[in-house]
């Protein structure tokens, strides 16, 4: 049986991935190398240790695994975090990403790749592993150094940018690469479908598991969004994208939530799963055969990834003003390529756009790149001190002028009153514009979707079609209503600014207003014409929609405004309520001391778990101060010496790097697990006091039973009477029967106790 089967193959790429990944572990390299290794060795191109040889089961499971790698990817970029990290890196990742792409179809041609072939290749290389470079900067101690967390910033917008690269693979694949034009349309049916998952999702999400958290069931809200997940992964595949945008969309929207903490607990251990999962199914689909081939290929792609994203990244840096040590030191961080470059090469094999061998190509980059990375992150502060010493001293004073230049062009944006008072207006007509283009550009499946759903096709199909068609006209016209008055305020201000100064100003002023008007609803008649799916042999239903549209306005118009003024305020809320994470540890070490930051994590039996800062005494024996904690999500920032610390909380250390190392071996070291009894093992006895008890006569304080034998007494029957939660004066008396609470080992304590004899 097919189901019985993928079971099988499940189970063995489970285990194979928990064996190669324990051994990398011990060898000191990253666990992705042993997932990729363990899928070549039991994949279907390596006889005879083949274990798992369908291609098409092998393809669920990479499917399965990337839509819940990319969700964990989503969780760990809010559009709150996003705000925060600034427009100047926001700014250099894009810069970086346009360079490596248009340096990588460079390289193509030298390959002797097609334009085409090119951006498959610069997909491969446009984003580096985030996983990889963090674990770098972690052991390397940078990092939380500025260029550390500049690189750590970057590599997570890149997954932003590869994100959007896949998508645009995947619709190049099936447009047929039909040129600039499809390839722009490609980028604004994205761009709407963007806007109409993450508006959409931001209105709803947290509605949804606000309603969940109130039933105080996690299981309820787990499946509420693997349920989501799968369904949004499976809707971007079906609207013409990629299952990564869907998933990772989602992952966006729920880390703007203030659940998601818990939702980021629960799915860990699906998201470690079913991401060895996915990078042991690439694994199994490499074909070693062809690799003497192209090992030449691999050698020269991997030298660009080494020097040539340095290089694009280091320039990226510098053009937004960072000091030239900085941006090289960052770009340096950069180098190890990871989950995205095995993606875009899978695709690009599978559409039969690339060569089969660039699979394993995209593997024996990764691994070289991997291996590289730890001695270049280590290293990059020595190397971009020697490079810009030996920098000439004329770029070295047009660099100080240009960044001079940047600092006065900024100052001056940010006093510039009107760009103030317009932003807000642009954003909203931007965002609403994108979310009005996407209900109009994928009406037409949502509807057969909606009617086939509902059944009313072989009743009232035309009914149907009209109530649907009327309901979405009224929420385009609610949308259309809040862009036209951001459109109106910004004619009114900008009509202002343009004609204070003129000598007859108040006669001009409004003919400006009015001239802005009207462009700006010329502009708004031109874009519904272009996004609106209405088809000819159907203007009748548009006549219709206009119809109703018209009066719902002249009769709801206080109302439409009312609504959007509650979408906005509901989407302003979303984003305000989202947990900081651990952003709010985010340092930089002190110029000019000998001092650096370090992060640790408390491993599940961690020896230091249970004790306080004060007993750990971490300033006395290691010369480090904790400057926070980070609990689940939750930042405890210069935390008291009472702080008692537990399993997998996150700690931010000050220190030289000699006594960081001994702190963090300290607090990583673990103990052996115990077995204990748990809340299942506890039980509710009566026990009766002896006649000739010696504990007879003390008061339940004295006896202090929760100390001497773990016990609790939840009542008390004396003479009939019953004495439910006794206070600590009650005292125990003869021919006493007591509800004992605790664990049979406990209970026999007790009863030892009470005929004297001492617990030991």
């Amino acid at each position: 049986m097919i189901g019985l089967e993928f079971i099988r193959d499940l189970g063995i790429v489970v285990l194979v991935a928990a064996l190669a990944g324990w051994g990398c572990k011990r060898l000191g390299l990253a666990s992705v190398v042993g997932y990729l290794l363990a899928g070549l060795i039991v994949g279907p191109y390596t006889p005879p240790a083949s274990l798992v040889t369908d291609g098409e089961r092998i393809q669920t499971l990479a499917q399965l695994g990337l839509v819940f790698l990319m969700f964990s990817v989503g969780l760990q970029l809010s559009l709150r975090r996003l705000k925060a990290l600034g427009l100047p890196l926001l700014v250099a990742t894009g810069l970086g990403a346009v360079a490596v792409v248009t340096l990588s179809r460079g390289l193509a041609l030298g390959l002797g790749l097609d334009a085409t072939q090119g951006l498959f290749l610069a997909g491969m290389l446009v984003s580096s592993s985030s996983a990889i470079v963090s674990k770098s900067l972690l052991e390397s101690g940078r990092l939380h150094s500025p260029s550390g967390q500049f690189a750590g910033a970057i590599t997570v917008l890149e997954d932003v940018v590869a994100v959007v690269m896949l998508a645009l693979l995947t619709s190049y694949v099936k447009i047929g690469g039909a040129g600039e034009l499809g390839l722009g349309a490609t980028l604004g049916g994205m761009g709407a479908f963007v806007a109409l998952l993450g508006v959409g999702g931001l209105l709803l999400m947290p509605w949804l598991l606000r309603r969940m958290e109130r039933s105080g069931n996690e299981e309820l809200r787990t499946l509420l969004v693997a349920g989501l997940l799968c369904l949004l992964a499976f809707g971007a595949q079906s609207a013409g994208y990629s299952l990564a945008l869907g998933a990772f969309l989602l992952g966006v929207v729920v880390a703007d939530t203030p659940q998601r903490a818990g939702i980021e607990r629960a799915f860990g251990g699906l998201r470690d799963l079913f991401s060895a999962v996915f990078f042991v199914a690439i694994g199994m689909m490499i074909d070693l055969h062809g690799f003497g081939v192209i090992w030449w290929q691999v050698l020269v792609v991997a030298a660009f990834a080494l020097v040539g994203r340095p290089i694009a990244c280091s320039l990226a840096l510098l053009v937004t003003g960072q000091p030239a040590r900085l941006a090289l030191e960052g770009g340096l961080s950069l180098t190890p390529l990871g989950e995205f470059g095995f993606i875009a090469a899978q695709l690009g094999v599978s559409a039969g756009v690339l060569p089969a061998e660039y699979q394993p190509l995209s593997v024996g980059v990764a691994l070289i790149t991997a291996l590289a990375a730890p001695w270049l992150t280590t290293h990059a502060e020595p190397i971009a001190t020697a490079i810009v010493r030996r920098q000439p001293a004329l770029l070295t004073r047009l660099l100080d002028e240009y960044r001079g230049w940047l600092e006065r062009v900024q100052s001056r944006g940010a006093g510039n009153v009107l760009w103030q008072l317009c932003r807000k207006r642009v954003i909203q007509i931007g965002v609403g514009a994108a979310f009005a283009s996407g209900l109009l550009l994928f009406a037409p499946p949502l509807e057969q979707a909606v009617r086939e759903w509902a059944g009313l096709d072989t009743v009232l199909p035309a009914f149907s079609q009209l109530v649907f068609w009327s309901a979405l006209g009224l929420a385009v016209l609610a949308i259309g209503l809040a862009i036209w008055r951001n459109l109106s305020a910004l004619a009114m201000l900008l009509a202002e600014a343009t004609t204070k100064d003129l000598p007859n100003a108040t006669a001009l002023r409004p003919v400006a207003e009015t001239g802005l008007k009207v462009a700006g609803g010329a502009l708004m008649f031109f874009w519904l014409a272009a996004v609106s799916p209405f088809h000819p042999e159907r203007w009748w239903v548009l006549l219709v929609v206009v119809a109703v549209a018209a009066v719902v306005l002249a009769l709801l118009w206080r109302k439409l405004v009312y609504w959007h003024s509650e979408m906005e305020v509901r989407l302003q809320e979303s984003i305000a309520q989202a947990p900081a994470g651990g952003a709010a540890l985010l340092a930089q070490t002190p110029k000019g001391w000998e001092l650096e930051i370090g992060e640790v994590t408390l491993p599940e039996h961690s020896r230091a778990a249970g004790r306080s800062l004060r007993e750990l005494e971490l300033p006395r024996r290691h010369g480090c101060t904790v400057m926070g904690v980070d609990r689940q999500g939750v930042a405890l920032t210069n935390p008291a010496s009472e702080t008692v610390l537990y399993p997998l909380d996150r700690l931010l250390l000050l220190g030289a790097r000699g006594h960081l190392t001994a702190a963090r071996h300290e607090i990583e070291e673990t103990v052996p697990p115990v077995a204990g009894a748990s809340l299942t093992d506890m039980v509710l006895q009566t026990v009766r006091v002896p006649a000739d008890s010696p504990r007879g006569g003390r008061t339940l304080a004295e006896a202090d039973l929760r100390r001497t034998t773990g016990v609790q007494i939840a009542g008390i029957q004396r003479a009939g009477v019953r004495m439910p939660s006794p206070a600590g004066t009650e005292r125990l008396l003869a021919g006493d029967e007591l509800l004992v609470l605790g664990t049979p080992d406990q209970q026999r304590g007790f009863r030892r106790w009470l005929v004297g004899v001492v617990p030991g």
